[in-house]
């Protein structure tokens, strides 16, 4: 009677561990709390931001489905150990800042899709002409690749060494343009008509001065 309770609990608490099973899992995805792991402020425009990230992508093996003045996807294959491998999606979007052209925003995430490798038994009959209606039967083993998971990656590190590695394929910053010189030039006054001195008039009833 024990063994029969302990196998009955026993087969009560299998589902649980089954990964197929449809038990509801609790699940709250940690979004909008913070920014700054997806997103970088650059001083340059929608094209050379894109530019820069089709640029980074290239460096390291992916290979870029899509390159414009707004989006770069670009996807990189890895292969851990002989039965399990990974297909990592990234996409940047670069939007231009509202109150700055000058300046642009770039949003980076990426995607991380798991697949395993699975036999599947093929089964195939044989007709033998000779032997009437006779049918042999042939199976086959064949690996399949298998997607079993797909999520987003959200390791801080990866995104900062992604935006390190995206910030040197950016133009350098323009150097300030110099003041403008001002040349003072001097003011020519115009020349003063030179005028003849006239000596005063002599008032009336003023004695003449004598000749000696």
């Amino acid at each position: 009677m024990l063994l029969a309770s302990l196998a009955l609990a026993g087969c009560a608490r299998l589902p649980e561990a089954l990964p197929t099973s449809d038990r509801a899992l609790s699940f709250s995805p940690n979004d909008f709390g913070n920014a700054d792991v997806h997103t970088r402020h650059l001083r340059a425009s929608r094209q050379q931001a894109c530019e820069a990230a089709r640029r980074a992508l290239l460096s390291q093996g992916y290979i870029v489905d899509k390159a414009d003045d707004e989006a770069v996807e670009g996807r990189k294959f890895y292969q851990p150990t002989p039965d399990v491998h990974y297909e990592v999606k990234m996409n940047v979007v670069c939007a231009a800042e509202v109150q700055d052209a000058a300046r642009t925003t770039a949003f980076a995430s990426a995607v991380q899709d798991r697949y395993v490798i699975k036999k599947v038994n093929n089964s195939a009959s044989l007709g033998v002409g000779g032997l009437g209606s006779l049918s042999l039967p042939v199976n086959s083993t064949d690996d399949t690749l298998v997607k079993v998971g797909s999520e987003t990656i959200n390791d801080a590190q990866f995104y900062a060494r992604f935006f390190d590695l995206f910030a040197r394929y950016l133009p350098p910053p323009a150097a300030p343009a110099p003041p403008a010189s001002v040349q003072v030039q001097p003011i020519v006054q115009p020349q003063a008509a030179q005028q003849s001195v006239q000596p005063l008039p002599e008032e009336a009833g003023a004695p003449a001065a004598s000749a000696d």
